[in-house]
């Protein structure tokens, strides 16, 4: 009887695991796609990107190795053409069972440790950027004194996967990779973000130059109006003269650290001039359009479209 109750206990703990290891595989694998990313947000604040991946992965090993012990365990229950299989390999008469199933486990135990050790080996080390306080005896504001106030939710990106696609009155679209944008000459900038909240933070901002990724376009005469999309469906745009006249930053940088995904992760757009709800984070796609009348999220909900710091925040 003891020795009955031991072996339902176990099989007991083995379906318990591979529940929990399941359970952990599927909400890991939602949660890289981007799609549903916005209904996991709160996992972000206990665990990063790139933690979840090696989560998922691992739990998926595990799953694997739970399923054959469990197979193995329980052949005497399964289909007869997948029994007679095992039991030719796991004979219980035969004096070498024991030994043969000691040495999958120990062979699933090493398959396992070698992966391991192999997917730790190719990721790099993450460190925490410092962010700096003052720039040049100017004081500057943090990371931290910006509100959430985005209209999905912190957008959580793929350096490796991200396009930022150029479309509308050009001669021919453009798609560029993280990579690609880089290359291109930064600058830095202290510019203060005003919120129509009534809170605003001055930072120094480190980018490229929207213009700078326009000039090698050839853009059609028609062309008036440059409007931004973001990755979460939000949208803003600006006169094409405002654009090429100034020197506008598509900032990856943050008083010296690389954007975090609530800041707008790869892009935001420094809007100098202009209220915080034209600064458009999480950029993904712009657009040149003839259209001078194109109203963004906010603006089409009653905020004006010009967006000028000295002007008024509403239509008169």
């Amino acid at each position: 009887m003891i020795q009955y109750d031991i072996k339902k206990r176990l099989r007991q703990l083995l379906n318990f695991l591979l529940l929990i290891t399941f359970l952990v595989s599927l909400v890991t694998g939602l949660i890289k796609f981007p799609e549903l990313q916005r209904f996991f947000i709160f996992v972000y604040n206990y665990i990063s990107a790139a933690q979840i991946s090696w989560l998922h992965d691992f739990s998926g090993l595990a799953l694997i190795i739970l399923i054959i012990i469990h197979l193995i365990i329980n052949r005497n229950t399964l289909l007869p053409w997948l029994n007679n299989i095992l039991n030719k390999f796991f004979q219980p008469k035969n004096g070498k069972s024991l030994m043969l199933i000691s040495l999958a486990v120990l062979a699933i135990i090493a398959i396992a440790a070698f992966m391991f050790l192999s997917y730790a080996r190719r990721q790099p080390v993450v460190l925490k950027g410092v962010e700096i306080s003052e720039y040049q005896g100017e004081k500057l504001g943090s990371i931290n004194d910006f509100r959430e106030n985005s209209i999905k939710g912190p957008q959580y990106i793929d350096k490796n996967t991200y396009k930022l696609e150029i479309t509308g009155l050009v001669s021919a679209p453009e798609s560029y990779s993280y990579d690609d944008i880089l290359k291109l000459p930064s600058y830095q900038k202290v510019v203060t973000i005003n919120c129509v909240e009534g809170w605003s933070v001055k930072i120094l901002w480190e980018g490229i130059l929207v213009k700078d990724l326009l000039k090698n376009l050839s853009i059609k005469p028609e062309a008036k109006t440059v409007i931004f999309y973001a990755v979460d469906g939000y949208s803003t745009s600006f006169p094409l003269d405002y654009i090429l006249n100034n020197n506008i930053i598509m900032a990856d940088k943050m008083n010296g650290v690389v954007l975090p995904p609530e800041m707008g992760f790869p892009f935001q757009l420094v809007a100098e001039q202009k209220w915080g709800y034209k600064w458009i984070k999480w950029i993904n796609k712009i657009e040149l359009s003839s259209d001078t009348n194109y109203k963004g999220f906010w603006e089409s909900r009653g905020y004006n479209n010009n967006g000028d710091l000295n002007g008024s925040k509403f239509p008169q």
